[in-house]
């Protein structure tokens, strides 16, 4: 219960960030209560920074209560900005003649300071009461992380506020509606794929900034897919070029004005795309020494993975039992897998499913079946140019991918071969010699189906008659 609580805290955190709304106002100022008139004037705060044992009559809470805000001056005919308001409460004494109100950049280490001055005559009148100084025209950029103090003038020991604050970013709805620096462009893009370039042009941004442009792949943030383009704001009608490698559903183009914590536009024109997708299941690998087979996803992509056996006849791909996996954002892997050229890869996802067949270009050797038909036996034995352990046994394939044992299994090693025993009954079109690698923990069947056994009646001497089959041979690579 704990977590959830945390969670909706959080939650109502980040709307208010976003959704609170920012004061406006047409002109910054300075102002004060009970009646008193104060003017400011720019400090530089040297003179002012160090301090002085305050008199014994003085107390350290003379000085009390600053707060801070953020508000927009925006003026017709001119572009807002964002002001801090300062408000603090100070209780006048004889000894005090004014207030100095400092800000500092904590991302820039810049300083702007204000001193604020009483009139005596009014102030001396009002000795020990509590007036209250708001000033608003310490103009700040968005996102920026100020502190802010406020010191009696002269300064006296002790006598001071302080606070950090941080200024609304452009998530914050007014400050991403209103103010420039958020304005974060518009991109028209066009790709030459014979050149692996896309040419950019940005408008609709500040003319008298630059502007970063790069391409990224987009995962939980947008990392780099190479070197960013700077578009000078007296060049802003010049398009970028930017090199890409391949063309990817998480392709994005990216751009930023080239001020702190400014905000980022991103275009993803490839995400929905099924011919870009297509590109997503080239990453597959094989180690022989671990023999490994695996794929990793060069983009986020929700998708079922399987091994699979693709038969011969109708080019489908059957799947391999136990072999399927998601795959959100992770590497897959399967270990001791069989390279034969039909051990295929299947990535299906909502918008179909792709096969890819890593072995089936001979990169890797492949193993062979073969059967030799002498007598009443066929003799099967396997090639391969390395060790290897194998099954064989008779079935019945009752579908196309579906084929029933109807004997024992026999194991055999490569250069051995094994004699099974052929009866009237097993001949026909739907009875297979099948075998496949047992050392490893994905392979492939193959099978050698249709087995026509020819047998005819021989007259011996006895008198009794013989069965016979053809002397035939037979190798097979594939699955039908």
């Amino acid at each position: 219960m704990i977590s959830i609580h945390v969670q909706i805290l959080l939650i109502i955190l980040f709307w208010n960030s976003d959704c609170q709304i920012i004061h406006r106002i047409e002109e910054c100022g300075l102002s004060c209560s009970q009646g008193i008139h104060c003017k400011s004037k720019p400090s530089s705060g040297i003179f002012n920074s160090f301090c002085h044992d305050a008199p014994a009559s003085l107390s350290s809470m003379v000085l009390k209560s600053m707060k801070i805000s953020t508000v927009m001056k925006c003026v017709q005919g001119s572009p807002c900005s964002l002001h801090l308001n300062i408000k603090g409460t100070l209780s006048l004494d004889e000894s005090i003649r004014g207030l100095e109100i400092c800000s500092l950049s904590l991302d820039t280490q810049q300083s702007q300071c204000t001193n604020v001055r009483f009139a005596r005559k009014k102030s001396k009148m009002l000795n020990g009461k509590k007036v209250q100084v708001q000033f608003n025209c310490i103009e700040v950029n968005v996102a920026q992380h100020i502190y802010v103090t406020m010191k009696t003038v002269p300064n006296y020991c002790e006598v001071k506020l302080s606070q950090e604050y941080y200024v609304e970013d452009c998530r914050n709805s007014d400050v991403g509606k209103y103010i420039p620096a958020c304005s974060a462009g518009k991109f028209d893009y066009n790709v030459d794929r014979a050149r692996k370039i896309i040419s950019v042009n940005v408008s609709n941004f500040l003319r008298d900034q630059d502007y970063y442009i790069r391409l990224c792949h987009k995962w939980f943030t947008c990392e780099d897919a190479g070197a960013f383009a700077v578009v000078k704001g007296k060049e802003s009608l010049k398009p970028v070029s930017l090199k890409y490698s391949q063309l990817l559903p998480c392709l994005c183009i990216e751009g930023w004005l080239a001020i702190p914590d400014a905000r980022r536009i991103q275009l993803c024109p490839f995400e929905n795309g099924k011919y870009y997708t297509k590109a997503l299941w080239d990453n597959i690998v094989y180690n022989p020494a671990t023999q490994t087979l695996a794929w990793e996803p060069a983009c986020p992509v929700l998708v079922m993975v399987n091994l699979c056996r693709l038969m011969k006849s109708n080019n489908h791909c059957e799947d391999i039992q136990n072999s399927s996996k998601n795959s959100p954002e992770k590497q897959v892997k399967y270990s001791r897998v069989d390279t034969h050229p039909r051990l295929c890869m299947k990535f299906t996802t909502k918008q179909g499913s792709w096969v890819k067949c890593p072995f089936a270009h001979g990169e890797f050797p492949a193993w062979k079946m073969r059967t030799a038909a002498v007598a009443e036996q066929i003799q099967v034995f396997f090639t391969s140019q390395t060790k290897a352990q194998f099954s064989v046994l008779v079935c019945n394939r009752t579908q196309l991918a579906l084929c029933e044992s109807v004997g024992m299994h026999h194991s055999v090693s490569v250069g051995d071969s094994i004699s099974i025993a052929m009866s009237r009954e097993m001949c026909g079109s739907t009875i297979c010699i099948q075998g496949w690698r047992t050392d490893v923990d994905y392979s492939v069947p193959l099978q050698v189906c249709d087995i026509h056994c020819g047998f005819r009646d021989q007259t011996y001497g006895d008198g009794n008659p013989a069965k016979a089959i053809t002397h035939r041979m037979k190798s097979v690579h594939s699955l039908h």
